[in-house]
């Protein structure tokens, strides 16, 4: 489903030059439930970007999909990007002026999707992440736990093949980050490729494989026997 080979990622300012990602090789299988692991400025929320096409790379192959990323146009790559990608990030990123139902329902609406679409996707995912009877609460009105489910899904209503995490249980305590890795990995399940973005040798224990990068550079895999 991912391929990435030799990526390259510079950033640039006056004086310095940082090299977030140095020949990055990398694949993800549909299906797989990956993490990626290492020290704090290592390259993994900048890898997780690129993966999302939320950035670009200087050098290197990304195919997503059978599709080479260089050859498209920023359109279309949002437009991938739309069908293919859900994001759930560390802060929720909820809009406070809207309800659970539509704070879920608003990715349905950039892709224009049908009224009656739209009601029956959120209706949906309201019961698949256990928030039905919060629907018309505000962010504000939720526990972190309960944010977050509204952020994973808002992420899934598209039905996307593949699921973003950075730091997803990083503002939760014990109990709510737990009920968060139980929710992603009934997606994966389901068939869903995740890659996650963790500090949590707890939460990477959930996925079948850890990517461990160090210096902008991929130093190991591990895979994951699960009983």
């Amino acid at each position: 489903m991912i391929s990435l080979h030799n990526i390259v990622k510079d950033y640039r300012s006056d004086a310095v030059e940082n090299r977030a990602l140095d020949e990055v090789t990398l694949n993800i299988e549909q299906g797989e439930f990956v993490s990626v692991m290492g020290p704090s400025g290592c390259g993994k929320t900048t890898l997780l970007n690129i993966i999302g096409l939320l950035d670009t790379y200087d050098s290197g192959l990304y195919v997503f999909r059978d599709t080479d990323i260089a050859t498209l146009k920023e359109k279309e790559k949002v437009r991938l990007r739309k069908a293919n990608v859900g994001f759930v990030f560390q802060n929720f990123n909820l809009l406070e002026e809207l309800t659970v139902y539509e704070n879920i329902e608003l990715p349905l609406v950039y892709l224009g999707a049908k009224q009656a679409e739209r009601t029956a996707r959120v209706g949906q995912v309201l019961e698949q992440i256990s928030m039905a009877h919060r629907r018309h609460h505000y962010p504000y009105q939720l526990s972190g736990g309960q944010q977050q489910r509204v952020a994973v899904g808002r992420a899934i209503v598209t039905r996307p093949a593949l699921l973003l995490a950075d730091e997803p249980t990083g503002n939760l305590d014990t109990v709510h980050g737990n009920e968060i890795m139980e929710m992603l990995t009934a997606l994966n399940n389901e068939g869903t490729t995740i890659v996650m973005v963790t500090h949590s040798m707890h939460d990477a224990a959930y996925s079948q494989r850890i990517v461990r990068l160090l210096d902008g550079r991929v130093v190991a895999e591990k895979k994951l026997q699960h009983a």
